[in-house]
């Protein structure tokens, strides 16, 4: 079922254009990378998808039920303030903050699900610690945990492995790859091909004057994928 439909899409800053004529669908369940050179838009395609930038032309529509509440935010941890005053629990329970814009506390089963998110991330033992004493792989651990308390439908991922050790990121992907096996879409900007391509299913190739969507077979024979990444080997 398709949730998101992206047709003819154009973004620019001051005039000058940084996404050019991107369509393409999203179906629940997707495993999608974004990919491209440096400036070729990927992170303002996730923040177009977020609301936080408006095209300048063309269409991006959620569908099969999908709103903009629902959908969960995991960023590079150099996005993410490192001394957040805030206990691992207070962090993952702001995810709900998007849905309960009324309510000066949070509920008993927001809470329980909290909790629930934190412990399915490994990282049940460390809902009392100060956020700012987590080292980097576990920061990114409880802000995908934060980011299941805003949905259970997509997230979004811009880089969430930069700066982490071949160990911690492999650690991460497994934990992406088992949220995407339970059912939840997963859209990633990634640098790292080799890494996300065995877990993803399609891949949007965003370039200077248009953007292609391929199925990952199609991309790893595409003289695009060659062209950024070297030849991808079987394993890929």
């Amino acid at each position: 079922m398709e949730i998101l439909r992206c047709e003819g899409l154009c973004v620019s800053y001051d005039a000058a254009p940084v996404i050019q004529n991107a369509s393409f669908t999203v179906d629940a369940g997707d495993y999608v990378l974004v990919v491209g050179e440096n400036g070729s838009g990927k992170s303002t395609l996730v923040k177009t998808i977020l609301g936080l930038v408006s095209p300048s032309s063309g269409k991006l529509t959620f569908t099969g039920g999908l709103t903009k509440t629902e959908i969960g935010y995991l960023a590079q941890q150099s996005d993410t303030k490192r001394d957040f005053p805030a206990s691992v629990f207070e962090v993952v329970l702001s995810g709900f903050c998007g849905k309960r814009p009324l309510l000066p506390f949070y509920t008993k089963e927001q809470k329980r699900r909290a909790g629930e998110a934190l412990s399915r991330l490994g990282m049940g033992a460390y809902k009392k610690r100060p956020f700012s004493t987590l080292s980097g792989g576990q920061r990114q651990r409880v802000l995908l945990a934060r980011a299941l308390c805003a949905t259970q439908k997509l997230i979004l991922c811009d880089e969430p492995a930069a700066g982490l050790d071949a160990r911690v990121t492999a650690q991460l992907y497994d934990a992406i790859r088992q949220l995407n096996c339970d059912g939840i879409t997963v859209i990633m900007v990634t640098h790292d091909l080799s890494e996300a391509l065995p877990d993803a299913n399609k891949v949007i190739h965003m370039g200077r004057e248009q953007t292609w969507c391929l199925s990952k077979e199609e991309y790893k024979k595409s003289e695009m994928a060659r062209s950024l990444f070297g030849s991808l080997t079987e394993s890929e």
